[in-house]
């Protein structure tokens, strides 16, 4: 798994100088940047040339498959089965089988390249391989990343905390109702990310 961010990254915007906690920070970093991964359902970076294998299970008539990796680099194999007992068959876009839609980084299936067709349905009906992501985190991510660090790295994610004498409350996110999650400014950053 490739980190999101640099230890050398986070250490220059934040403006730490000194190694004291590099060992921590480096943990935080890899922890958070795996936890951005989970919450967003993609890995951003790990696919851009290295290929990823999407299996679907289809359940109704579509004629698309949304990619969890966008925006897609490049499609290897598109097969399909109408059973799980049975083989895959290869999809072709020089027969004009499929088409990939990059704005909605999808694959459609198509007839002769004129109409569309649905999918097969059932488990596994259809199979992807292709390279998606970028080559490095985007910067408003980048951003979103580094606050996220500066959170648990300040224990900032504790609701209350006392310090020297004084309490300092954090309030908890309002996008939750009584559930504590990423602050406000962080998760709208990542929802933009988000593939549902």
């Amino acid at each position: 798994m490739t980190n999101l961010i640099t230890l050398e990254e986070y250490k220059e915007t934040s403006g730490i100088t000194t190694t004291k906690e590099d060992a921590r920070l480096e943990l935080l970093i890899t922890s958070v940047s795996q936890l951005v991964k989970t919450y967003c359902g993609r890995t951003f970076v790990d696919h851009y040339d290295d290929d990823k294998i999407e299996t679907f299970n289809i359940d109704y008539d579509t004629t698309r498959v949304y990619l969890s990796e966008f925006p897609i680099q490049g499609v290897v194999t598109v097969e399909e089965r109408s059973s799980y007992q049975q083989d895959y068959e290869y999809r072709t876009e020089e027969a004009f089988e499929y088409y990939i839609d990059t704005d909605t980084d999808s694959i459609i299936k198509t007839t002769g390249g004129s109409g569309f067709l649905n999918w097969c349905k059932g488990p596994g009906a259809v199979r992807v391989t292709y390279c998606g992501g970028f080559e490095e985190t985007p910067e408003d991510l980048k951003l979103a990343l580094y606050d996220l660090v500066t959170y648990y790295h300040k224990d900032e994610h504790k609701e209350m905390r006392v310090i020297a004498g004084s309490t300092i409350r954090n309030n908890a996110s309002v996008s939750q109702a009584n559930n504590i999650t990423f602050p406000d400014h962080i998760k709208r950053v990542l929802d933009l990310y988000k593939s549902f």
